[in-house]
């Protein structure tokens, strides 16, 4: 469906100083879009680096932090909602220097349009060339050139000419379905919103009559694809499962399917917020139940057709570095794609791109702000499309998997397909099948806390007391782990990180096949605890923080371990010289102090029955 009357997002990009804030805070402002007490504080602030105390410097209207008006420059991504009669807008205004190209990297993630700004001055920058270049990877397909500071060379029409073929022809190897080249003071208003006395020559639209009239195509007539995200049970037992539709439409009534368990199931409810609905379209956030049992998770995709998707682990992609540290071959980092989360390795550098002709070149090395083409290899099958078929399923990033900082932004250009028939032993018998055959929930209880505050002995307490019931249980002790399955680990901040992955991957198995599965492991950094609750399911992870004081773990200390690291013998020893960072918000909190085993077990009991 074709439609110019939509809300449109777009963004603003180029090299730094080309004119981004001044030219859309004014087109903001004169398009009746700014509200009184914005308008007085830019005022106000404008007084601070204009002469004339009458006039507005228009892009303090867009520069919404104290460090980015007292610079003069954008830092971050300045986000603006603004309407006119025929259309409603949301801008991003990205920053313009080159150690902040990640900033921008974001905003053409969720962008429709790009309006690239280039100095008529200044001309084609290394970074007008990268922006361009990641507004085509990142799916823009229509890009506006505004050469600005027309008024800075007497709005003369050849210098606009130069400046407008250097473009093109730089930028020819994009692939772009339109591409509008505008001259603009924006400064002085020229052909912002009306047409310009002092460039009569120039017969296009104006700037607001494009960004009005550009054709979007919406994705509401793709088949209906809805990656989970969250999975919700009700008081009744129901699940329900919630997500935003990626593509199409879906109704009550209609056949979906689990691609990664081909497992099928018909829709028997839909709600938008807590609103019943017999339908919903792409870009609505839903939640959907079934009419019969099904076993999905975070992280599954629902599709109407099973072949609009593609089951993969590898692929080729073409990334963003946004890391000052240079990207490593076989180095373990994390991938975020959608609600879908893994370990993931870079298994080639193929080529990036010479930003002096947009040419790809070989590489060794991938540095700061290189747009690289790569191959990938996750550790588990995913659900996959390349990114020209969606946004959704074909974007990602990678994120380091010890201080979790995102180190890369990347999409999927070519998959590489697998035998989904031998991906998951789990086809044959599903976890709900194995709960309903055991007589209860499978899940995970993770106790965490300092050395000696009791985790083991509750573990223990705790299995015995599920045995007793005839639940089926099994304790993973992080202690007996590093003896076996762990040993080749140390204790160093990546070591620790990787040792809790490990744990929760072999938790999730175990739970999978119908098992209460019972963690005792120290667990000192909340974002590996919470990687593992992602990895786990919120809805089957049960948090238990064993609160118990430094001094009275260190008094239990019957191995001597304390005693030993605070004389240095042992280094990286949590509590001492490596830091415990406790869980804000725990499922429970026991405090072996003050509860005794036999209270301690009856309250976590009593949690799990509620």
């Amino acid at each position: 469906m074709k439609s110019s009357e939509k809300l449109l997002r777009f963004m603003t990009c180029g090299s730094v100083d080309d004119g981004k804030s001044t030219l859309i805070g004014r087109l903001i402002y004169e398009s009746g879009g700014i509200y009184k007490d914005q308008l007085i504080s830019a005022q106000k602030d404008s007084k601070k680096s204009i002469n004339d105390s009458t006039a507005i410097d228009y892009s303090l209207l867009l520069d919404g932090l104290s460090a980015e008006r007292e610079q003069g420059i954008t830092i971050d991504v300045a986000y603006r909602y603004f309407k006119t009669a025929n259309r409603k807008f949301i801008v991003a205004d990205t920053p313009g220097h080159f150690e902040y190209t990640r900033n921008m990297a974001t905003a053409a993630s969720k962008s429709e349009v790009a309006v690239l700004l280039m100095s008529a001055i200044d001309g084609l920058q290394h970074q007008t060339s990268r922006h361009a270049k990641i507004a085509e990877v990142f799916g823009i397909k229509h890009i506006c050139l505004i050469i600005n500071k027309m008024d800075l060379v007497n709005y003369d029409q050849n210098i606009f000419l130069q400046q407008e073929n250097k473009f093109l022809n730089q930028i020819k190897k994009c692939q772009f379905e339109s591409i509008t080249v505008i001259p603009t003071s924006a400064l002085n208003g020229d052909l912002l919103i009306e047409p310009s006395k002092n460039m009569e020559w120039y017969l296009g639209p104006t700037l607001l009559n494009y960004l009005e009239s550009v054709t979007i195509i919406s994705g509401t007539e793709d088949s209906f694809v809805l990656p989970i995200q969250y999975v919700n049970k009700k008081s009744n037992g129901v699940r329900h499962y919630l997500g935003t539709v990626a593509a199409g439409q879906i109704k009550i009534g209609q056949l979906v399917y689990n691609p990664l368990s081909k497992q099928k199931n018909f829709i028997k409810e839909i709600f938008i917020g807590d609103k019943a609905t017999d339908q919903a379209s792409c870009d609505q956030a839903v939640s959907v139940s079934f009419r019969d049992q099904i076993d999905i998770s975070r992280g599954d995709v629902l599709v109407a057709d099973i072949n609009t998707v593609a089951i993969s682990q590898k692929f080729e992609a073409q990334i963003i570095w946004m890391s000052s540290e240079l990207a490593s071959v076989r180095k373990n980092y994390t991938i975020l794609l959608g609600a879908q989360i893994s370990t993931v390795q870079i298994t080639k550098f193929k080529n990036k791109i010479d930003l002096d002709n947009l040419n790809d070149i070989e590489t060794e090395k991938i540095e700061m702000n290189d747009i690289v083409c790569v191959e990938i290899e996750i550790s588990q099958p995913f659900v996959i499309q390349k990114f020209k078929t969606s946004k959704d399923l074909g974007s990602f990033l990678l994120v380091d998997k010890v201080n979790h900082q995102t180190l890369a932004a990347g999409v999927v250009r070519t998959v590489e397909l697998i035998n989904t028939q031998n991906i998951f032993q789990k086809n044959s018998i599903q976890k709900f099948e194995r709960e309903t055959a055991n007589g209860h929930k499978a899940r995970v209880i993770w106790f965490t806390g300092l050395s000696g505050a009791g985790k083991s002995t509750l573990a223990n307490a705790l299995d015995l007391s599920l045995h007793k019931k005839n639940f089926k249980t099994y304790v993973l002790d992080a202690d007996q782990i590093r003896r076996g399955l762990n040993s080749d680990l140390g204790f160093s901040v990546s070591d620790r990180a990787e040792n809790i992955r490990r744990i929760a991957e072999v938790a999730k198995l175990m739970m999978d096949v119908g098992l209460i599965v019972i963690v005792a492991a120290i667990s000192p950094f909340s974002k590996e605890r919470e990687l593992a609750k992602k990895l786990i399911g919120a809805e089957n992870f049960i948090e238990i923080y064993v609160s118990t004081s430094l001094s009275v773990c260190e008094n239990r200390d019957t191995k001597g371990l304390y005693s030993k690291a605070r004389s240095g013998l042992i280094h990286d020893f949590t509590g001492i010289d490596s830091p415990y960072e406790k869980p804000m918000q725990p499922n429970l909190e026991i405090d072996t102090e003050v509860l005794s085993v036999e209270a301690a077990i009856f309250d976590i009991l009593d949690y799990m029955q509620s």
